[in-house]
């Protein structure tokens, strides 16, 4: 007869795991440290997030970048919870150290990517990737130290008052996961729009290092020797001495990076709901510059070439009525306006501040021609996607499509099947629609994706593109660049001009055909289209 086996007695205590001598009852030391995980939870949340929407402003494709800093973060987590199981039997003086540190690297890292990327941007060669590098190595850092706070503040919790681990582990998770909403839902509704990135990042710092070193010294200051908690509360106020300087520098800070990016005539620089908005010059013979999210969309020498390539070989047909899709600076309606003909102009902009930008700045009035005063434009702020589902079938002649390139993450869906076959809804018998695709010689992958998926919408197309030297991001070497366009239609259209209208300055039919040709030689077949669901743009 086998006999039953009988329970191991329970593992004896680490010799170090002693109860912690309190200044408070025991309840209340529990709770407070899960009030310590619960803040420094938000806070590590909220250095992800600033990580993340710092990298996709720099560096775009925000699926991508969101993934990086993911990933890396969540393997830096398991390394740093196994590297913390050293520092268990000096619990309370680790979890100090930790915080302090992590205050210092948290706080300070969107500054770090902004230099990098303000000042060494347009460096080129090995330098090109420095932004990315350093995305990596804060991910990597920050995974590290957060991963280590989970198995000291367990120590630490348990000292308090002993308990099953799975009840330790399940209060520990909770207040972990709440903060990590608190901390997910402050970053965009609070942090972002009323400090900003910069200054975000450093008062979520400070409140790191207050909560972690708080923690410790009221807390559990007699585990400590007296020389551990001076040297722990000289790190904390040297820390928090150092994010208070930068937190008092960031406007300095902000002007120098950005005059390095646009260079040094910047007159306007706001962050609104959308993007960051830049505009440069326009004053004193300067050329003016429109930046959104750090990319040129309008001014430069070769803004002229850009519009009319955009939008005078769209216009070459029925042209009544026309719908412009973004393109709130005036500038696609201003062409469009040459025709005669014209009886309406509808501008779909998602930002307001890019609008109202173009209506009361000088210089961008007078470059757009005032068209906001014509009574036949008419603007609306809208997303454009939702403007073409309640559209009425057949409503306009000529459907512009001025958005930022596709493999931007937040403009994929308006480059998808699904947003052509509304557009093919749209546009009358006889309708043409133009679409921005992209650098062709860069990203001709990505430009005939857009074709492909424009054709799969049960639309002819004509792809074409032109030269340009001032279409790529802002610091970036202002090498020999190209726009790509795709002309589309029921039935195959023809790429011409209206001989009604003055001629371009920019184009001519010759041009023309020459464009169309250049395209051709980029052509990479049998691509498949993009949709809602399958976006192949990123990456």
């Amino acid at each position: 007869m086998i006999e039953p086996h009988a329970p191991a007695p329970p593992a004896p205590a680490p010799p170090f795991s002693g109860p912690a001598r309190l200044p408070v009852r025991p309840g209340t030391g529990r709770y407070l440290v899960l009030a310590g995980v619960f803040v420094c939870a938000a806070c590590g949340l909220v250095y992800e997030l600033e990580l993340v929407a710092l990298a996709s402003y720099f560096m775009g494709d925000s699926v991508t970048q969101a993934s990086v800093v993911l990933s890396v973060m969540v393997f830096a987590m398991g390394i740093g919870s196994l590297a913390a199981k050293r520092l268990r039997r000096h619990a309370a003086i680790g979890f100090g150290a930790i915080e302090a540190v992590l205050a210092l690297v948290g706080g300070c890292s969107a500054m770090a990517l902004y230099a990098v990327f303000a000042w060494t941007g347009d460096w080129g060669g090995m330098w090109a990737d420095g932004p990315r590098c350093l995305l990596v190595v804060f991910s990597l850092a920050m995974g590290l130290l957060i991963g280590a706070e989970v198995p000291l503040l367990m120590e630490l919790i348990q000292r308090i008052r002993r308990q099953d681990a799975g009840g330790a582990v399940a209060d520990l998770f909770a207040a972990d996961y709440v903060g990590a909403l608190v901390g997910g839902l402050a970053f965009p509704f609070l942090l972002l729009p009323l400090l900003g990135q910069l200054t975000g990042a450093l008062l979520t710092g400070a409140v790191n290092a207050v909560a972690g070193g708080g923690l410790v010294l009221g807390l559990f200051r007699r585990d400590l020797t007296p020389r551990g908690r001076w040297l722990l509360l000289v790190a904390n106020v040297a820390v928090l001495g150092l994010l208070a300087s930068l937190a008092a520098l960031v406007g300095d800070f902000e002007r120098a990076a950005r005059q390095a990016v646009y260079g040094g005539d910047v007159r306007v620089a706001l962050r609104t709901g959308e993007q960051e908005v830049v505009l440069t010059g326009g004053t004193g013979g300067r050329p003016l510059r429109l930046f959104l999210d750090g990319r040129l969309r309008a001014g430069g020498r070769d803004e002229r070439r850009y519009h009319e390539a955009l939008v005078h070989p769209a216009m070459a047909g029925p042209h009544a009525r026309v719908l412009i899709l973004g393109g709130g600076d005036g500038l696609a309606a201003r062409e469009v306006l040459r025709h005669p003909g014209v009886e309406r102009v509808d501008v779909v902009e998602p930002d307001p501040a890019v609008v109202r930008l173009a209506r009361g700045d000088p210089a961008l009035a007078r470059l757009n021609a005032h068209v906001y005063d014509d009574p036949r434009v008419r603007v609306g702020t809208a997303d454009a996607f939702r403007r073409l589902r309640e559209a009425a079938p057949a409503a306009y002649d000529v459907v512009i499509e001025d958005l930022p390139d596709p493999d931007v993450t937040s403009s994929t869906k308006l480059y998808a099947l699904e947003f052509y076959g509304l557009a093919r809804r749209a546009m009358a018998p006889g309708g043409r629609l133009v679409v921005h695709a992209g650098p062709v010689s860069s990203r001709p992958r990505v430009f005939w994706t857009v074709e492909s998926t424009v054709r799969a919408a049960g639309l002819r197309t004509v792809p074409y593109r032109v030269t340009g030297r001032e279409s790529g991001p802002a610091g970036a070497s202002r090498a020999l660049q190209d726009w790509g366009f795709v002309l589309a239609a029921r039935t195959a259209p023809s790429l011409g001009l209206d001989p009604r209208t003055p001629r371009p300055r920019t184009l001519t039919p010759t041009s023309l055909t020459a464009a169309a040709r250049a395209a051709a030689r980029t052509r990479v077949p049998r691509l498949p289209p993009s949709t809602l669901v399958h976006p192949r743009y990123t990456g």
